[in-house]
């Protein structure tokens, strides 16, 4: 009895794990898209940016020393959540601000700066980070300085018009000089397109021996970085003076706006800390495999499924969703689902014919596709003000 309750346990293990995976990866989305209403494309790109960050780190640490390099992952969280965030804010003030209650313009326009993440990471080296530095720094300290000395609303379209190039210009030949005169590696980049690796300390190696099968270490890390981050989103919304402003403006934005709460800037908060939840799942996933451009696009489909399936604005549907979809993916991928119904040969047979990754997730979407037509709002779907809110 204990060899057909093994396999049963191990796939619940993956499967949750699967689902944890999931659900640190939809943890960002949820409040970026069920809380705001935009539609954030980019969302897999921060990730993939969390996971490069991650990379950086472990490399810098490598050259400080053995116990630097043990510890790496401790550093790697907060400076990847610090670095996605601060991408997550320049992006929400300079783009999602103007989109706002337009989901399918916020879908494109998120689209499009994925793909520019893609590129950035795969050509980014010491000249375009210069160029790029030195740009931002001119024209969003240019339009700083105009904005407390000229009367801005009314210059603002032709100082934009005329900063714009002109930065532009001074950044393009500075970094064309400097890449010429000191012979800075203008053609070599930093990570270029193939994947890159991230090695685990040695305490995330290995596994907890259960039976006849291991819980890797790596998954169980995940879980509970999982549980942390859920437990800190809760505390922050429910218990803080800015969690309180965000569930306010999420409710009535209007009615918040006369009453005082600054929108603008609850609104960059909030972007802010769904693209640093992002930036803490691209560390989490970087232990399962290789890092590349293109990791992002590996999550963003199933993370928005979650969000779907849970209900838009429930962090406990995202749990449910999660565990549901990760299980459901490994128990019929692996073949767990096929060996338990053996006995059953038609279910056998059906279960075995899905039994790989790519038809799992096939038959995994059917049944997402068939319980929206039953409930499209998802599992926990929004009631009372907030619907029409």
């Amino acid at each position: 009895m204990l060899e057909g309750i093994l396999p049963l346990l191990d796939g619940l293990f993956n499967g949750i794990s699967t689902g944890a995976v999931l659900l640190i990866s939809a943890l960002g989305l949820a409040i970026v898209f069920g809380l705001m209403g935009v539609i954030n494309m980019a969302h897999g790109e921060l990730m993939m940016l969390g996971a490069y960050t991650t990379f950086v780190v472990q490399n810098v640490c490598k050259l400080l020393g053995p116990a630097w390099f043990e510890s790496y992952v401790f550093l790697a969280l907060p400076v990847a959540f610090l670095v996605t965030a601060l991408v997550g804010l320049v992006l929400e003030r300079g783009v999602i601000r103007y989109l706002y209650g337009r989901p399918l313009e916020t879908l494109l326009a998120t689209w499009g700066v994925s793909l520019i993440l893609q590129q950035f990471v795969r050509s980014v080296n010491w000249v375009l980070t210069i160029e790029i530095g030195l740009f931002c720094g001119l024209f969003f300290g240019a339009m700083w300085f105009l904005s407390r000395r000229l009367d801005w609303e009314r210059i603002k379209n032709w100082a934009i018009a005329l900063l714009l190039p002109l930065s532009f210009g001074l950044s393009w030949a500075t970094g064309t000089f400097l890449g010429q005169t000191y012979k800075l590696a203008v053609t070599q980049p930093w990570f270029g397109a193939q994947n890159v690796d991230v090695t685990a300390p040695s305490w995330l190696r290995g596994g907890l021996p259960v039976g006849s099968f291991q819980m890797p270490y790596t998954r169980l890390f995940i879980i509970g970085l999982t549980i942390i981050c859920l437990w800190g989103i809760y505390l922050f919304l429910q218990r803080s003076v800015w969690g309180l402003r965000i569930r306010s403006v999420t409710q009535n934005r209007s009615m918040s706006s006369c009453l005082g709460i600054p929108t603008a800037q609850v609104d960059a908060l909030t972007f802010s800390i769904g693209s640093g939840l992002a930036g803490i799942a691209g560390c989490a996933v970087s232990f399962l495999g290789s890092v590349g451009p293109n990791t992002g696009q590996n999550y963003i489909v199933d993370t928005f499924m979650v969000v779907v399936v849970g209900g838009v604005g429930k962090l406990v549907g995202s749990i449910v969703a999660a565990m549901a979809i990760g299980t459901a993916n490994y128990l019929v991928g692996s073949g767990t689902m096929a060996l338990m119904l053996k006995p059953i040969q038609p279910l056998f047979d059906f279960f075995t014919f899905f039994s790989t990754t790519s038809m799992a997730k096939v038959m995994v979407f059917a049944l997402i596709i068939a319980f929206l037509q039953v409930r499209p709002a998802g599992i926990f779907p929004q009631k009372g003000r907030t619907v029409d809110a």
